[in-house]
């Protein structure tokens, strides 16, 4: 399978570049791995690069966008930063991947068992850690208004913090981006969260 080309980048719709994330996911679920040749993508990729989607999503070691998707070199902008949080880097990144790099999609994947969310609930503090934890707070906050089970052993309770910390993010990146905010209004682009289930492998997207 060869990588995306200017043309094939420019005839996609933010809808169909998330058909294509959704069955690169459905295939890497039944272990059916499409063929690429990567020496050849290198080549096709040295003079240019034409990702059709931008995905934030966390360090986990096992949790990497381009496997997950069944997605190849030139295929996709990775941004990765424990618990998938937000901040003024990586909404720049983003800016530039979608208004000047031709990006149809961004798309916040979360994942379950996340430690950055289960720091967070546990109100770990160390470091420079501390600082990234406090992004996670308002989804920790956000479900406490329903609970007091504050506990990162609660799988549930950390469930909705994860969950939360997606769609809150989302919106934060629409807030706060005023150029993704006009490509996602003008319909250029789209904006969605997910959540990458480590048991099975499997990604629920929130649309």
């Amino acid at each position: 399978m060869r990588t995306h080309t200017k043309d094939t980048q420019g005839g996609l719709t933010p809808d169909l570049a998330l058909e294509i994330l959704k069955d690169g996911n459905k295939r890497f679920v039944n272990n059916i791995k499409t063929h690429r040749d990567l020496l050849e993508q290198v080549n096709d990729t040295k003079t240019g690069q034409f990702p059709f989607a931008a995905i934030l999503s966390c360090i986990d070691s096992r949790t990497s966008a381009e496997l997950i998707f069944d997605q190849g070199l030139g295929d996709i902008f990775s941004i990765r930063i424990a618990g998938n949080i937000l901040n003024e880097d990586i909404l720049g990144s983003m800016e530039f991947a979608c208004k000047i790099a031709g990006s149809k999609l961004i798309v916040v994947l979360g994942h379950t068992k996340c430690g950055a969310i289960e720091w967070a609930c546990n109100d770990i503090e160390m470091g420079n850690i501390t600082a990234l934890l406090n992004k996670i707070k308002p989804a920790i906050e956000l479900e406490l208004e329903t609970t007091t089970e504050r506990n990162g052993d609660n799988i549930l309770f950390m469930n909705n913090v994860t969950k939360n910390n997606v769609v809150m993010t989302v919106q934060k990146i629409k807030e706060q981006s005023a150029i993704l905010q006009e490509l996602e209004q003008n319909k250029e682009i789209k904006i969605i969260g997910g959540l990458y289930d480590l048991d099975t492998g499997k990604v629920t997207f929130y649309e």
